[in-house]
């Protein structure tokens, strides 16, 4: 396993990292989501994704169960959450980053992973309504606290990030650490162009989600949304035209082409590709089944064969992307 600095953090992240969104809870019990944690673990991940919203707080609690189960040492993992748009509809608890809110979603959080702190803890999406100066000051009094250790951001733009630092940078308080944005062959212009000067400006760590663009670039969408995916999911019916759009599903044949010739699996391929940017702290991947863990973890041993050459065919056949 590679490990990367999370920006100009002290912290250090698993190039590779593993995450519950849609499979905790859903697809997931406790027994399957440890025997998932437990061989990303073995392989060494250190970074365990989650979020408040993710299965309306279940996955926190699988998640949380299954670390007591496996009884692992506290210091040689890292655990997140993400907060925004909140488990209930009252006014002051949904898609907000009220300082009363999070304070609320911090301690709810800790409780459903039965943990003392978390490591990371983002703001999930950016709150229009709520001053910057606000949300950075809440957050870092939850840093503060020792209920959260660093603080970062998921899908800001640019400006909202840079406001935020800004801000803690005047008054003397914990800035924003990592964004958490989605990258893949098929998204990326925010974490390669708008974010370029953050890096060497702020120091920004990046933790991407999505490598696999939802499952698009395993190829199992080719022909149809097969039951059982996570395109056939109740509540991800919003994913099914991106996953069926027979531009991507072209190109997605091309990608496998080169896939083949590498010998290993378009997944592997993704992954390996995100992982060749030196701005991606750390790859977030999910699993339903054990398998799948294997699987992905293999994409370092593709990461060699990414010559300059390489890279350039997959540009080709890839094309722009947004």
């Amino acid at each position: 396993m590679e490990y990367r600095r999370l920006g100009r953090a002290g912290i250090k992240v698993s190039l590779l990292s593993f995450g519950s969104w849609v499979t905790f809870s859903n697809q997931a019990d406790i027994n399957a989501a440890a025997e998932m944690m437990a061989a990303a673990y073995d392989a060494g991940v250190n970074f365990f994704d989650n979020a408040e919203v993710y299965a309306g707080g279940k996955s926190e609690e699988v998640m949380g169960a299954a670390l007591k189960k496996l009884g692992w040492r506290r210091s040689s993992y890292l655990v997140s959450t993400k907060f925004f748009w909140g488990l209930h509809g009252n006014i002051n608890e949904r898609n907000t980053l009220n300082r009363k809110r999070l304070f609320e979603a911090i301690d709810a959080s800790l409780k459903r992973f039965d943990l003392d702190y978390v490591d990371l803890v983002f703001c999930h999406r950016p709150d229009p309504e709520t001053p910057i100066e606000e949300t950075a000051q809440a957050m870092h009094d939850i840093v503060s606290s020792g209920r959260a250790i660093y603080w970062g951001v998921s899908e800001w733009s640019a400006d909202e990030i840079r406001a935020a630092w800004n801000i803690c940078d005047k008054y003397g308080w914990h800035k924003p650490t990592m964004e958490q944005p989605q990258y893949n062959l098929f998204w990326r212009k925010r974490v390669e162009e708008e974010y370029a000067r953050l890096y060497q400006d702020i120091g920004l760590g990046t933790t991407t989600w999505s490598p696999l663009a939802s499952g698009l670039l395993t190829g199992k969408y080719n022909n149809g949304i097969p039951a059982g995916t996570r395109g056939a999911l109740p509540g991800y019916e919003w994913l099914q035209k991106a996953l069926t759009d027979p531009e991507r599903i072209e190109k997605v044949r091309g990608l496998q082409t080169i896939a083949d010739e590498l010998n290993c699996s378009l997944a592997q391929l993704s992954i390996a590709w995100c992982a060749k940017n030196p701005n991606v702290s750390s790859i977030i991947t999910g699993a339903s089944k054990v398998s799948q863990v294997h699987e992905n973890l293999k994409a370092l041993e593709v990461l060699p064969k990414l010559t300059s050459e390489v890279m350039a065919k997959i540009e080709e056949v890839a094309g722009k992307a947004e």
